[in-house]
Protein backbone atom coordinates (compact mmCIF):
# COMPACT_ATOMS: atom_id res chain seq x y z
CA UNK A 1 0.00 0.00 0.00
CA UNK A 2 1.37 3.44 -0.91
CA UNK A 3 2.20 5.94 1.82
CA UNK A 4 -0.36 8.70 2.48
CA UNK A 5 2.62 11.11 2.54
CA UNK A 6 3.20 11.23 -1.21
CA UNK A 7 6.22 13.12 -2.53
CA UNK A 8 4.11 14.63 -5.30
CA UNK A 9 2.16 16.88 -2.93
CA UNK A 10 2.47 20.63 -3.36
CA UNK A 11 3.12 22.54 -0.13
CA UNK A 12 0.94 25.58 0.46
CA UNK A 13 2.79 28.49 2.06
CA UNK A 14 -0.47 29.94 3.39
CA UNK A 15 -1.37 26.74 5.24
CA UNK A 16 -3.17 27.41 8.52
CA UNK A 17 -3.49 25.09 11.48
CA UNK A 18 -7.11 24.22 12.26
CA UNK A 19 -8.38 24.24 15.85
CA UNK A 20 -8.68 20.45 16.07
CA UNK A 21 -5.20 20.01 14.56
CA UNK A 22 -3.76 22.45 17.08
CA UNK A 23 -5.33 20.51 19.95
CA UNK A 24 -4.04 17.19 18.57
CA UNK A 25 -0.47 18.47 18.17
CA UNK A 26 -0.45 20.44 21.41
CA UNK A 27 -1.60 17.42 23.39
CA UNK A 28 0.87 15.15 21.57
CA UNK A 29 3.76 17.50 22.41
CA UNK A 30 2.63 17.66 26.03
CA UNK A 31 2.44 13.86 26.33
CA UNK A 32 5.89 13.43 24.80
CA UNK A 33 7.78 16.22 26.53
CA UNK A 34 5.71 17.92 29.22
CA UNK A 35 5.95 21.19 27.26
CA UNK A 36 2.60 22.95 27.30
CA UNK A 37 1.62 25.30 24.50
CA UNK A 38 -1.25 27.60 25.48
CA UNK A 39 -4.21 28.45 23.25
CA UNK A 40 -2.81 31.95 22.76
CA UNK A 41 0.32 30.50 21.12
CA UNK A 42 -1.40 28.71 18.28
CA UNK A 43 0.39 30.95 15.79
CA UNK A 44 3.75 29.90 17.25
CA UNK A 45 3.06 26.23 16.64
CA UNK A 46 1.84 27.01 13.13
CA UNK A 47 4.97 29.04 12.29
CA UNK A 48 7.47 26.64 13.80
CA UNK A 49 5.98 23.50 12.26
CA UNK A 50 5.44 24.90 8.76
CA UNK A 51 8.92 23.86 7.61
CA UNK A 52 8.48 20.38 9.06
CA UNK A 53 5.38 19.90 6.90
CA UNK A 54 7.30 21.17 3.87
CA UNK A 55 10.28 18.93 4.62
CA UNK A 56 8.05 15.86 4.82
CA UNK A 57 5.83 16.86 1.87
CA UNK A 58 2.68 16.94 3.96
CA UNK A 59 -0.35 19.00 3.05
CA UNK A 60 -1.93 19.56 6.47
CA UNK A 61 -1.09 19.71 10.16
CA UNK A 62 -3.43 16.77 10.63
CA UNK A 63 -1.24 14.67 8.35
CA UNK A 64 1.79 15.77 10.32
CA UNK A 65 0.13 14.54 13.51
CA UNK A 66 -0.58 11.20 11.80
CA UNK A 67 3.04 11.08 10.65
CA UNK A 68 4.29 11.60 14.24
CA UNK A 69 2.03 8.84 15.52
CA UNK A 70 2.36 6.14 12.90
CA UNK A 71 5.07 6.68 10.27
CA UNK A 72 8.11 4.33 10.39
CA UNK A 73 10.33 7.44 10.49
CA UNK A 74 8.46 9.05 13.38
CA UNK A 75 11.32 8.69 15.88
CA UNK A 76 13.67 10.81 13.80
CA UNK A 77 10.95 13.34 13.17
CA UNK A 78 10.20 13.53 16.90
CA UNK A 79 13.74 14.83 17.43
CA UNK A 80 13.17 17.45 14.74
CA UNK A 81 9.91 18.43 16.44
CA UNK A 82 11.69 18.92 19.77
CA UNK A 83 14.27 21.12 18.06
CA UNK A 84 11.73 23.52 16.59
CA UNK A 85 9.43 23.84 19.62
CA UNK A 86 12.20 24.55 22.14
CA UNK A 87 14.06 27.83 22.33
CA UNK A 88 17.83 27.45 22.40
CA UNK A 89 18.86 31.04 23.14
CA UNK A 90 21.97 30.84 25.30
CA UNK A 91 25.56 32.02 25.67
CA UNK A 92 28.70 31.36 27.67
CA UNK A 93 28.73 32.96 31.14
CA UNK A 94 25.04 33.81 30.74
CA UNK A 95 23.56 35.75 33.66
CA UNK A 96 26.81 36.93 35.28
CA UNK A 97 25.33 37.40 38.80
CA UNK A 98 24.39 33.70 38.92
CA UNK A 99 27.75 32.60 37.55
CA UNK A 100 29.49 34.79 40.14
CA UNK A 101 27.52 33.10 42.96
CA UNK A 102 28.25 29.68 41.44
CA UNK A 103 31.98 30.41 41.24
CA UNK A 104 32.69 32.59 44.28
CA UNK A 105 30.25 31.18 46.82
CA UNK A 106 28.75 27.76 46.05
CA UNK A 107 31.71 26.04 44.39
CA UNK A 108 34.26 27.45 46.81
CA UNK A 109 32.15 26.24 49.74
CA UNK A 110 31.67 22.74 48.32
CA UNK A 111 35.30 22.39 47.29
CA UNK A 112 36.47 23.44 50.74
CA UNK A 113 34.12 20.95 52.43
CA UNK A 114 35.18 18.11 50.14
CA UNK A 115 38.86 18.85 50.65
CA UNK A 116 38.32 18.70 54.43
CA UNK A 117 36.58 15.33 54.10
CA UNK A 118 39.19 13.98 51.65
CA UNK A 119 36.42 13.36 49.12
CA UNK A 120 37.47 15.09 45.92
CA UNK A 121 34.38 14.09 43.95
CA UNK A 122 32.03 16.63 42.40
CA UNK A 123 28.94 16.01 40.27
CA UNK A 124 27.10 18.81 38.49
CA UNK A 125 24.01 18.41 36.31
CA UNK A 126 23.08 20.79 33.50
CA UNK A 127 19.46 19.88 32.79
CA UNK A 128 18.45 21.57 29.53
CA UNK A 129 22.00 22.22 28.35
CA UNK A 130 21.07 23.34 24.80
CA UNK A 131 24.15 23.70 22.57
CA UNK A 132 26.61 23.29 25.45
CA UNK A 133 27.42 26.84 26.53
CA UNK A 134 26.20 26.27 30.10
CA UNK A 135 28.06 23.03 30.96
CA UNK A 136 31.22 24.23 29.22
CA UNK A 137 31.02 27.44 31.27
CA UNK A 138 30.94 25.27 34.41
CA UNK A 139 33.99 23.36 33.20
CA UNK A 140 35.88 26.59 32.54
CA UNK A 141 34.99 27.91 36.01
CA UNK A 142 36.28 24.67 37.57
CA UNK A 143 39.53 24.95 35.62
CA UNK A 144 39.92 28.51 36.88
CA UNK A 145 39.22 27.55 40.50
CA UNK A 146 41.14 24.30 40.82
CA UNK A 147 44.01 25.00 38.42
CA UNK A 148 46.80 22.43 38.89
CA UNK A 149 44.71 20.59 41.48
CA UNK A 150 42.07 19.66 38.89
CA UNK A 151 43.61 16.25 37.93
CA UNK A 152 43.32 15.19 41.58
CA UNK A 153 39.55 15.53 41.45
CA UNK A 154 36.89 13.24 40.02
CA UNK A 155 34.54 15.69 38.33
CA UNK A 156 31.55 14.92 36.15
CA UNK A 157 29.28 17.48 34.51
CA UNK A 158 26.21 15.66 33.19
CA UNK A 159 24.65 17.70 30.38
CA UNK A 160 21.23 16.73 29.04
CA UNK A 161 18.73 18.11 26.58
CA UNK A 162 15.57 16.98 24.85
CA UNK A 163 16.89 17.77 21.37
CA UNK A 164 19.42 15.46 19.73
CA UNK A 165 20.25 18.25 17.28
CA UNK A 166 21.48 20.70 19.91
CA UNK A 167 23.38 17.90 21.67
CA UNK A 168 25.23 17.12 18.45
CA UNK A 169 26.18 20.80 18.17
CA UNK A 170 27.28 20.81 21.82
CA UNK A 171 29.56 17.83 21.28
CA UNK A 172 31.18 19.54 18.28
CA UNK A 173 31.95 22.54 20.48
CA UNK A 174 32.17 25.11 17.67
CA UNK A 175 30.81 28.57 18.43
CA UNK A 176 30.35 32.01 16.93
CA UNK A 177 31.27 35.36 18.43
CA UNK A 178 27.61 35.75 19.39
CA UNK A 179 27.77 32.76 21.76
CA UNK A 180 30.75 34.41 23.45
CA UNK A 181 29.16 37.84 23.79
CA UNK A 182 29.05 37.65 27.61
CA UNK A 183 32.44 35.93 28.01
CA UNK A 184 35.50 37.81 29.31
CA UNK A 185 38.06 38.20 26.45
CA UNK A 186 40.82 36.63 28.54
CA UNK A 187 38.66 33.49 29.00
CA UNK A 188 38.04 33.27 25.26
CA UNK A 189 41.77 33.51 24.60
CA UNK A 190 42.59 30.89 27.23
CA UNK A 191 39.99 28.19 26.52
CA UNK A 192 39.05 28.57 22.83
CA UNK A 193 40.93 28.21 19.57
CA UNK A 194 39.89 30.57 16.76
CA UNK A 195 40.40 28.48 13.64
CA UNK A 196 38.93 31.17 11.35
CA UNK A 197 37.57 34.69 11.90
CA UNK A 198 34.55 34.51 14.21
CA UNK A 199 34.69 30.70 14.56
CA UNK A 200 35.79 29.44 17.97
CA UNK A 201 36.43 25.83 19.04
CA UNK A 202 36.27 24.85 22.71
CA UNK A 203 39.44 23.13 23.88
CA UNK A 204 39.48 19.40 24.65
CA UNK A 205 40.44 19.97 28.29
CA UNK A 206 37.12 21.79 28.77
CA UNK A 207 35.18 19.07 26.94
CA UNK A 208 36.77 16.36 29.05
CA UNK A 209 34.68 17.16 32.15
CA UNK A 210 31.33 17.12 30.31
CA UNK A 211 29.20 14.10 29.38
CA UNK A 212 26.28 14.79 27.06
CA UNK A 213 23.10 12.73 26.69
CA UNK A 214 19.50 13.06 25.56
CA UNK A 215 16.87 13.19 28.28
CA UNK A 216 13.20 14.01 28.65
CA UNK A 217 12.63 15.89 31.91
CA UNK A 218 9.05 14.65 31.89
CA UNK A 219 10.25 11.05 32.23
CA UNK A 220 10.99 10.31 35.90
CA UNK A 221 12.63 6.98 35.05
CA UNK A 222 15.20 8.72 32.83
CA UNK A 223 15.89 11.27 35.57
CA UNK A 224 16.50 8.52 38.11
CA UNK A 225 19.48 7.34 36.03
CA UNK A 226 21.33 10.64 36.39
CA UNK A 227 24.16 10.42 38.98
CA UNK A 228 23.42 12.11 42.32
CA UNK A 229 24.42 15.75 42.06
CA UNK A 230 26.02 18.40 44.23
CA UNK A 231 24.65 21.16 42.00
CA UNK A 232 21.87 21.24 39.42
CA UNK A 233 21.44 23.95 36.80
CA UNK A 234 18.02 24.07 35.11
CA UNK A 235 17.70 27.61 33.86
CA UNK A 236 14.86 28.89 31.67
CA UNK A 237 13.43 25.41 31.15
CA UNK A 238 10.55 24.93 33.59
CA UNK A 239 8.80 27.98 32.13
CA UNK A 240 7.70 25.67 29.30
CA UNK A 241 5.91 23.27 31.67
CA UNK A 242 2.50 23.43 33.30
CA UNK A 243 2.22 23.30 37.10
CA UNK A 244 1.92 19.51 37.33
CA UNK A 245 5.03 18.84 35.24
CA UNK A 246 6.95 21.60 37.04
CA UNK A 247 6.22 19.93 40.38
CA UNK A 248 7.27 16.51 39.07
CA UNK A 249 10.52 17.84 37.59
CA UNK A 250 11.47 19.84 40.69
CA UNK A 251 10.65 16.83 42.88
CA UNK A 252 13.01 14.72 40.76
CA UNK A 253 15.71 17.36 41.15
CA UNK A 254 15.23 17.30 44.91
CA UNK A 255 15.60 13.51 44.96
CA UNK A 256 18.70 13.71 42.78
CA UNK A 257 20.50 16.34 44.85
CA UNK A 258 22.77 15.27 47.65
CA UNK A 259 22.05 16.78 51.06
CA UNK A 260 23.55 20.25 51.09
CA UNK A 261 23.24 20.48 47.30
CA UNK A 262 22.08 23.50 45.32
CA UNK A 263 19.58 24.13 42.53
CA UNK A 264 19.99 27.03 40.08
CA UNK A 265 16.96 28.05 38.01
CA UNK A 266 16.44 31.00 35.66
CA UNK A 267 16.67 34.45 37.23
CA UNK A 268 13.05 35.15 36.24
CA UNK A 269 11.80 31.78 37.53
CA UNK A 270 10.69 30.90 41.05
CA UNK A 271 9.83 27.82 43.10
CA UNK A 272 7.44 29.83 45.27
CA UNK A 273 4.25 28.14 44.01
CA UNK A 274 5.88 24.82 43.17
CA UNK A 275 7.51 23.48 46.33
CA UNK A 276 8.61 24.40 49.84
CA UNK A 277 11.17 21.58 50.00
CA UNK A 278 14.12 23.86 49.23
CA UNK A 279 15.39 26.77 51.26
CA UNK A 280 15.87 29.86 49.08
CA UNK A 281 19.25 31.49 49.69
CA UNK A 282 19.46 35.13 48.60
CA UNK A 283 22.57 36.55 46.95
CA UNK A 284 23.09 39.84 45.07
CA UNK A 285 21.09 39.53 41.86
CA UNK A 286 20.32 35.86 42.40
CA UNK A 287 18.34 33.33 44.45
CA UNK A 288 19.76 29.81 44.82
CA UNK A 289 17.81 26.88 46.28
CA UNK A 290 19.40 24.69 48.96
CA UNK A 291 18.48 21.11 49.85
CA UNK A 292 18.93 20.99 53.60
CA UNK A 293 19.57 17.88 55.65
Amino acid sequence: MSSPFSKSMTFRKDLKIQDDEFVQLRDFIYRQSGIYIGDNRKYLLENRLANRLKENNLKSFGEYYYFLCYDPNRKGELNKLFEVITTNETSFFRNPPQIKVFQDVILKKLISEKRSNFQKVLNIWSAGCSTGEEPYTMSIVLHELLKEELPLWKIRITANDLSSGVLAAAKRGVYSQYSLRTTPPEIVKKYFDEDSPGRFIIQDRVKKLVEFGQINLNDRFQLKRVPRSDIIFCRNVIIYFDDEVKKNVISSFYDNLLTGGYLFIGHSESLHNITRAFRPVHHPGSIIYLKEG
